[in-house]
């Protein structure tokens, strides 16, 4: 009881943090459309914000793992606190300037702290919980507040940005940046007067690797489902905002920003829904079986959403800017995109558990590559876009199609451990 006690604040910061994370990286989907108004960027150049977000794991993954053994939780995180504050305060300032390569260097640099967090915030959670049960409860309620977050951001930044589309300015969006700033600020000074157990240094043993994660088939394979799985979460939802706030059929059918950003923030609560049932599916069905059924599923969606003609409509149930839901009219396959965060909500989980299975000693090493491997939630929204420019919207989601299609591939094939002979428990 007195531990839990103690570790009260801090564990309400790693929330925050959990939080943050999700705000943070969700912030290029709505600031593409406002970069692509004031700045007059491509579909191509309006998600090279997630690019440089996301790029920055590629840079940062392995070295933050080498951080956090050799620092310990609490600094590692008070850094990555910093680097976050400045990179969004940066993004504040390219709205000042009206400087797309400023805007582009905020993102860059939010994308290191997002990384380090990400290191930090799971482990530093189980610690704080003890282990077990309760460590596991609380990175799964940490989870649910990064949903929350994913779900917020983009209804809050389309309300900002308003129906007029000349008035779509980062400006706008400063509330949103604020917020994001003083939330940084507050956990900084939490964590800083606060004492934090730091297990990994402390007692270490020294363990021997004679091989790596990549010597391990199915862990490739897992890697590469990473950074494929990534790009799907953030391309379906980041193109299908360009999509709607523009001129979706030729024909005066384009959507104001408040709407598609409503739109947008019910895929990420679909996620969250996702979440919430996915993590009591666990106890009943394998990892390989989920995935096996949402990437189904998913291709299900995304050859409806490709196929169905934008020109025909419903009226699909949004979360709304005040927190209610209400009615929109929407293309049919802006539908499908949308739903396809039932099935995105798992995939991460089930891709991590099919690939670490069996590493070992291995695992924590493996943990650094993904990190790396998240580079995709940049690189393959980019190539999105960029078909998109040449081609249409709908057209473009033929590479979601294609990466979905790996995920099917990964949990019916490439997870399994062909490598049982390398021996992977640590020696006394």
């Amino acid at each position: 009881m007195t531990q839990n006690k103690s570790y009260a604040l801090p564990i309400a910061m790693m929330f925050a943090l959990f939080f943050m994370i999700a705000f943070v990286t969700g912030l290029p989907s709505p600031m593409g459309v406002i970069v692509a108004k004031q700045f007059g960027a491509s579909n191509f150049l309006s998600q090279l914000g997630f690019f440089a977000n996301f790029i920055a794991y590629a840079f940062m993954g392995i070295p933050a793992g080498m951080l956090l053994e050799r620092i310990g939780y609490k600094k590692t995180a008070l850094i990555a606190v910093v680097v976050g504050f400045s990179g969004v305060g940066i993004q504040f300032l390219s709205g000042q300037m009206g400087s797309f390569v400023v805007y582009l260097a905020g993102a860059f640099i939010s994308g290191f702290s997002m990384c380090m967090l990400n290191t930090v915030v799971n482990p530093m959670l189980n610690t704080l919980g003890g282990g077990g049960k309760k460590g596991n409860q609380l990175i799964q309620t940490g989870g649910s507040l990064n949903s929350v977050a994913a779900t917020i951001v983009p209804v809050m930044v389309g309300y900002l940005m308003g129906a007029n589309a000349a008035d779509r300015t980062i400006d706008k969006a400063n509330p949103a940046l604020f917020i994001a700033m003083g939330i940084f600020a507050i956990v900084f000074v939490v964590l800083y007067i606060m004492n934090i157990p730091e297990p990994r240094l402390v007692g270490k043993v020294k363990i021997k690797h004679e091989h790596s994660p990549l010597s391990f088939r199915h862990f490739i394979f897992g890697a590469i489902g990473i950074f494929v799985y990534v790009g799907i979460e953030i391309g379906i939802p980041s193109t299908a905002n360009l999509f709607m706030t523009s001129d979706l059929a030729g024909g005066g059918l384009q959507m104001d920003a408040t709407i598609a950003g409503s739109v947008v923030g019910t895929y990420w609560f679909l996620m969250m829904i996702g979440r919430i049932f996915g993590a009591s599916l666990a106890s009943r069905f394998t990892s390989k079986a989920m995935l096996s059924a949402v990437s189904i599923l998913g291709l299900i969606f995304i050859l409806a959403a490709i196929l169905f003609p934008v020109t025909t409509t419903v009226s699909m149930p949004v979360f709304q800017s005040n927190i209610s839901f209400g009615l929109a009219k929407v293309p049919i396959g802006i539908m499908f995109m949308i739903f396809c965060g039932l099935c995105t909500s798992v995939m991460w989980g089930g891709i991590f558990n099919l690939a670490v299975e069996g590493l070992g000693k291995y695992t924590e090493a493996a943990s650094g590559i993904f990190m790396t491997m998240v580079a995709g939630g940049g690189i393959i929204p980019l190539l999105q876009g960029k078909v998109a420019d040449v081609t249409s919207y709908t057209t473009s989601y033929w590479v979601i199609f294609l990466c979905i299609a790996y995920l099917l591939f990964y949990a019916l094939i490439g997870s399994k451990n062909v490598n049982k002979d390398i021996p992977v428990e640590v020696l006394a």
